[in-house]
């Protein structure tokens, strides 16, 4: 996992460029006073600090779908250049005309940078370290200010320090983030499968990954080009096929279904079961300890049921499926293609014909991702109408190089992802087929045949033979669409990945159950995380910190009141630096939702300390001590949950198809309620006094723990196509349970 590490910290370089011009320009503002003579003037004071949050929104209303269109990376590359340019202005700066043109470019940059950077993290980033890669920003970002706060003191103390040269540095680590997101960075592999550039996306996840067998992932991305229809959750018991079961059994069996490995002989049996499941009972119930909560989201009961039983031994990657390529292929004389951008090839006799001419290019993608034959075993048991695909179970969905053997299709947290073709008798009374994708996920330890694969399979299994308990989440496959099936009466309608999205994001898709269920949490823990208080806090922060006397004693050491104002900021910065790598370390082990339910109270009793510590008087010293504690611990724990969660969590609950869009949607409602929060401060201030300000803070911030707790799920350790399914699954359970 080496390769998505280094790309992770590359990327996180653009908000360390953010953080390093949010602390430059509140030591720089000081000295833009003197020189403008803006002392009379706020409004011009302020137009200069607001500025890039301007620029950072405005930017980020098109930023979405600009990326889904362009690619991650060509955004990224635009953002260092923002900054390049901005820091260059602003080291010239003549006037505050020009200076403010500075601060709007760099806004643009800030706002790309912030946008983008936890949007490609998590897609290239594994699912069992994506969330202490996702905090990775927000440690950069820290680190950023601690560095750029230590240049400006050191600035403060000459006899005429130059704003110009604090905020025109910037341009010199903006060179450097350049030459990463160009010679370094590749493209999302996930943006890339969108585009139908399967290839390169091959390429890329090789290298992230570290391993050329990719190709379980690969199938994956595919998968998630669309959120599957019919979503339904089931049970099964999983176990190997024995010499007594064929093909024919299985498909007169409806209680089996028969998984086939990419050689022959190796192949799994599946039985349908019920209760067994924590995931399946709680998809049905619920779980027992939420069941009197009326409010609770199912969704956030499922989520969990993945947590609550995990699998005590092994992996379902190593137990399951070792070498688990893909189930389906079209015969067992398919030759082997290194490019699934290649695939087409001529058919011979009855052979169902490709969608594409044979040699299509990497940027001209159309034959389909999978190939299409049929045998004798098609003709004879389904219409010639629809055909059937029961004797595509016999090679590989995804080839390797010519000769290797294929891989599994391990997905990461003991996911699984495989099909199976199901039939159903249509209208007319003809057959009718599809595929449908299957996420497994393993549930309990192995166990031994017995009471397993002899009533799984009916007959007596090897001796040796294992079985395992899978919760299976069901749901069109996105390489068959429905829409397709009348389009294409001759042979299954498998479409390539480039025809599926086809006609890119649209508003439409906004309105979709799954979607919408995850904008509503999106959006919200966005807008609480705002109105928690961070910025009323850091606003009051050197008052506090004055009270307390540590101005006080950094004045007896010669320091100028700037420049103490400067090395406090930047010994607060360091702290929160410390209580990020703490985070970084938690954030796939506890989970984001548990760090939430975590951290919040601790702010809770922070704020009704500073309440206190504003109405009763107990003493100067007593007041300042219990005043800077609760500072220290609301900004600890504020930087340990709700600081980088929401960004991490609106990066991983969106699919694939939307997630640009729906992050710029996000993105502008923090910047907005940021403007909000910002600018209404100083007028509560006057209006409701300190006590006021933070008895309402703690308010937001009990509605806030009330909101994680029956709304937000857990997402550790989980796909994020698996993730986008089960909003969907969620959102049709939300919908039932109102009906009912």
């Amino acid at each position: 996992m080496n390769g998505a590490v280094l790309v992770a910290v590359a990327a996180a370089i653009g908000n360390l460029l953010q953080g390093w011009d949010n602390a430059t320009i509140a030591g720089a503002v000081l000295y833009i006073k003197r020189e403008f003579h803006l002392e009379s003037e706020p409004t011009i004071e302020g137009l200069i600090v607001a500025t890039s949050l301007v620029g950072a929104t405005l930017i980020t209303t098109c930023s979405g779908p600009i990326s889904d269109w362009l690619g991650r990376r060509p955004l990224l590359i635009i953002s260092s250049i923002l900054y390049f340019v901005s820091g260059l202005v602003m080291l010239w700066s003549p006037n505050v005309y020009v200076l403010l043109l500075a601060r709007l470019l760099d806004g643009f940059g800030i706002g790309l940078a912030v946008t983008l950077v936890p949007v490609y993290i998590s897609e290239t980033a594994p699912p069992e370290i994506r969330g202490l890669l996702n905090t990775l920003p927000q440690f950069t970002g820290s680190g950023g200010m601690f560095l750029s706060y230590c240049m400006v003191f050191g600035m403060s103390l000459m006899e005429a320090p130059s704003w110009r040269v604090m905020l025109g540095v910037l341009f010199i680590p903006s060179i450097i983030y350049f030459l990463l997101t160009v010679f370094f960075l590749p493209e999302s592999p996930r943006w890339l499968v969108s585009k139908g550039r399967m290839l390169e996306a091959k390429k890329v996840l090789q290298r992230l990954r570290g391993r050329e067998d990719v190709s379980g992932e690969l199938a994956l991305l595919v998968e998630g080009l669309g959120v599957g229809t019919d979503i339904s959750i089931e049970e099964y018991i999983i176990g190997p096929a024995n010499d007594f079961t064929d093909d024919h059994d299985i498909a007169a069996d409806k209680d089996h279904i028969k998984l086939y490995g990419p050689e022959q002989g190796h192949s799994w049996v599946a039985r349908p079961v019920s209760g067994r499941s924590a995931i399946g009972f709680a998809s049905r119930h619920g779980s027992m300890a939420n069941q009197s909560l009326a409010l609770m989201d199912p969704l956030v009961t499922l989520f969990g049921s993945v947590h609550e039983k995990l699998p005590e031994q092994g992996s379902m990657r190593s137990m399951l499926f070792p070498h688990f390529g893909s189930m389906f292929s079209v015969g067992g004389n398919h030759p082997r293609n290194e490019d699934w951008d290649e695939e087409s090839q001529a058919r011979d006799g009855e052979d169902y014909a490709s969608d594409g001419a044979a040699g299509d290019s990497d940027d001209n993608l159309q034959s389909p991702l999978i190939s299409r034959q049929a045998t004798s075993m098609d003709k004879d048991m389904v219409p010639p109408a629809h055909g059937s695909m029961s004797s595509m179970r016999h090679g590989s969905l995804i080839t390797g190089n010519a000769g290797d053997p294929v891989g599994n299709t391990g997905i990461g947290g003991g996911w699984q992802l495989a099909w199976k073709w199901s039939e159903r008798e249509g209208q007319d009374g003809k057959k009718e087929g599809g595929f449908k994708r299957i996420y497994l996920h393993q549930e309990g330890a192995p166990g031994s045949r017995r009471g397993s694969l002899v009533s799984l399979t009916g007959a007596d299994a090897h001796a040796d033979s294992e079985y395992i308990q899978a919760a299976a989440l069901v749901s069109q496959s996105a390489l068959y669409p429905k829409e397709l099936v009348n389009e294409n009466p001759v042979g299954p309608a498998m479409v390539h990945p480039s025809e599926t999205v086809a006609k890119g994001p649209s508003w439409r898709d906004l309105f979709e159950p799954g979607v919408k269920h995850a904008l509503a949490v999106g959006v919200g823990i966005q807008i609480l995380q705002q109105f928690a208080g961070i910025n009323g806090v850091l606003y009051y922060t050197p008052q506090i910190l004055e009270q307390a006397g540590v101005g006080v004693l950094l004045s007896n050491l010669g320091l100028s009141s700037a420049s103490t104002s400067l090395l406090i900021s930047a010994l607060t910065t360091l702290l929160l630096i410390l209580c990020i790598a703490v985070a970084m370390r938690l954030m796939d082990i506890s989970g984001r939702r548990t760090l939430l339910l975590t951290t919040i109270p601790v702010l809770i009793i922070s704020l009704i300390l500073l309440v206190l510590g504003s109405l009763v008087d107990m003493g100067s010293v007593v007041n300042a001590s219990i005043s800077t504690v609760s500072v220290v611990l609301y900004f600890c724990f504020f930087v340990m949950g709700f600081g980088p969660i929401p960004n991490i969590l609106c990066a991983e609950i969106f699919p694939t198809r939307v997630r640009g869009l729906c992050i710029a949607i996000c993105a502008l409602t923090f910047w907005i309620c940021d403007i909000i929060v910002t600018y209404t401060l100083p007028v509560m201030l006057k209006s409701i006094g300190l006590a006021g300000v933070f008895g309402l803070y703690a308010i937001v911030c009990i509605i806030s723990f009330v909101f994680v707790y029956l709304k937000v799920p857990e997402t550790k350790g989980m796909p994020l196509e698996v993730i986008s399914e089960f909003f969907a699954v969620g959102a049709k359970q939300a919908a039932a349970a109102k009906e009912n």
